[in-house]
């Protein structure tokens, strides 16, 4: 499923072209296209669909609608899991639990 999410802009690459930036959906971080919203400022809300900010959101939707989507497990469903996420863009492998041997069997 491919939904189109409300996230926070914490940075703005002006020198970039097309215009991006970085938005935080809820702890997850991802760079945006921001040329459909080109007059937003860090701090502001956007609804992002495939990489694209398409329109500002207000902070009390832009939070109910994390929310909810968090509760619905649709986050990690689009982003998947972040600290699993994070060590993949790191390059590091994820740790598996071991079996220490140590269960009665």
């Amino acid at each position: 499923m491919c939904l189109a999410v409300p996230g926070k802009v914490v940075s703005i690459d002006d020198s970039a072209d097309p215009l991006t930036g970085l938005v935080d959906f809820g702890g997850v971080q991802k760079q945006a296209c921001l040329e459909y919203v080109s007059d937003v400022k860090v701090g502001e809300y956007v609804i992002v669909h495939v990489g694209f900010a398409l329109q500002r959101l207000d902070e009390e939707s832009a939070l109910a609608s994390l929310k909810l989507f968090e509760e619905l497990g649709l986050l990690e469903e689009e982003f998947g899991d972040a600290w699993e996420q994070a060590a993949k863009e790191a390059g590091a492998a994820v740790a598996e639990p071991q079996d220490s041997g140590s269960e009665a069997r």
